[in-house]
């Protein structure tokens, strides 16, 4: 994104996706590094040298089998072995990770996100994967059908957005855990014509507004569909939530 500018490519996590998740397995210091055109050109060795040895002082650093680093991303792990000697720190290198046998990869994690398939984008993640931003007001049709939902507008556009459908979510408010079912899409039975992400939580009354919250996908229950009225419409929604309660159940 920093040296080809916009990128098609979508992101798994925002940078606050991933202190929160860092936090959470219990990393107590994190230090993000501003990546820009200046720091890209730092050859492996120059990286090593003034980042990893004389500003961290390292003594052992963990990463990933398939790391690459400097310029042009031109070193990989046996060079990082390699200035470990040089520089005395030890490197501890972290194998490929597999699920039923399978080879576990964010791109295999993205596909899966676009086919709808969040039961396997979540086995391969470890954790549910989850959309997180701001409740804005939205045309409030939902509230005339008994369906009020919560409007997300998510400010980062480099954060992957799964399939347009219905889901199954989860979110903590108010400190307490809140189920729901959450639409992605165009709304075309009300001639919507911009992407939404809505959720409508169970038995809970409270204003969202402006409030920032993440939302847990747990399961997806149905492509985005355009129904001939409202009223066909709510009976959907009406067959949504209970199939969404009897998961819960």
């Amino acid at each position: 994104m920093v040296l080809q500018g916009q990128s098609e490519i979508k992101l798994l996590n925002t940078i606050a996706e991933k202190i929160d998740l860092l936090e959470k397995i219990g990393i107590q210091n994190l230090v993000i590094h501003p990546f820009d055109e200046k720091f890209s050109n730092l050859t492996a060795e120059e990286f090593v040298k003034s980042v990893l040895v004389e500003k961290f002082h390292i003594q052992k650093i963990i990463i990933g089998h398939d790391h690459r680093f400097g310029k042009n991303r031109s070193a990989n792990i046996e060079d990082l072995v390699a200035f470990g000697k040089q520089y005395h720190f030890e490197v501890e290198q972290i194998s490929v990770q597999e699920v039923d046998a399978v080879s576990v990869s964010s791109t295999k994690i993205r596909k899966a996100l676009l086919d709808g398939n969040v039961a396997l984008a979540n086995d391969y993640l470890g954790y549910d994967y989850s959309l997180s931003g701001t409740i804005v007001k939205g045309k409030q049709l939902g509230r005339t059908i008994g369906f009020p939902t919560a409007n997300l507008k998510i400010e980062e556009n480099y954060k992957l957005i799964p399939k347009n459908g219905v889901y199954i979510v989860k979110s903590t408010l108010n400190q307490k855990t809140v189920f729901g079912m959450m639409n992605i899409g165009f709304n075309p039975t009300v001639a919507g014509e911009n992407l939404t992400i809505e959720i409508h939580y169970f038995n809970f009354d409270a204003n969202l507004y402006e409030q920032e919250i993440s939302v847990s996908i747990l399961s997806y229950l149905r492509p985005e569909q355009k129904f001939g009225s409202v009223t066909l419409l709510k009976e959907q929604l009406q067959k949504d939530a209970a199939a969404a309660l009897r998961y819960f159940n």
